[in-house]
């Protein structure tokens, strides 16, 4: 016997078709699959020592997302008529936790405003220059009001990020 006895999780079987469908969808990213069947596996009464040789992970994570499961199904997910709801509801126990640290600065809207900006030529935006530079796409970012702030240096970490050369 592998590992002490788990405490018993509680599907409901619109909840267990949630899962299953979860499982099955081509489309579903494999950390969410992987829950998904933990969960499934998990109500079935498997211990999370099998169950994690099985699925090809550790017991720690067999263990937590067993007890994310038991602590949501704690109160109620969602009324089981409404699919949608249903399927919103265990999409969002499943998901990974916020994670820490500061949010981005930038959205990615304004990362793509930025680089257009700079495919264009600089006459276009009546910049009395040749080529653009890191110093005048972030002084022409702000002009524009893309943003209200920016450093020549992430414009080019922007910029870098794509294949052509960046500015200087």
């Amino acid at each position: 016997m592998a590992g002490p006895l788990a405490a018993p999780i509680r599907v409901t079987p619109a909840q267990r078709a949630v899962l299953a469908a979860l499982v099955r969808r081509a489309t579903c990213p494999q950390a969410l699959a992987l829950r998904a069947r933990i969960v499934l596996e998990a109500a079935a009464g498997r211990r999370n020592e099998p169950l994690a040789r099985q699925l090809g992970c550790t017991p720690k994570t067999a263990r937590k997302w067993r007890a994310r499961w038991a602590d949501a199904s704690a109160r109620p997910l969602a009324v089981d008529d409404d699919p949608a709801a249903l399927a919103e509801a265990v999409a969002a126990v499943l998901a990974d936790a916020p994670r820490p640290g500061t949010p981005a600065t930038f959205t990615a809207e304004q990362i793509i405003h930025i680089i257009n900006r700079a495919c264009r030529p600089p006459e276009q935006a009546r910049r009395p220059i040749a080529a653009w530079t890191r110093r005048e796409l972030a002084d022409e970012a702000v002009k524009q009001g893309i943003v209200t702030g920016i450093s020549p240096r992430t414009v080019g970490r922007f910029w870098g990020r794509g294949r052509s050369a960046a500015p200087s």
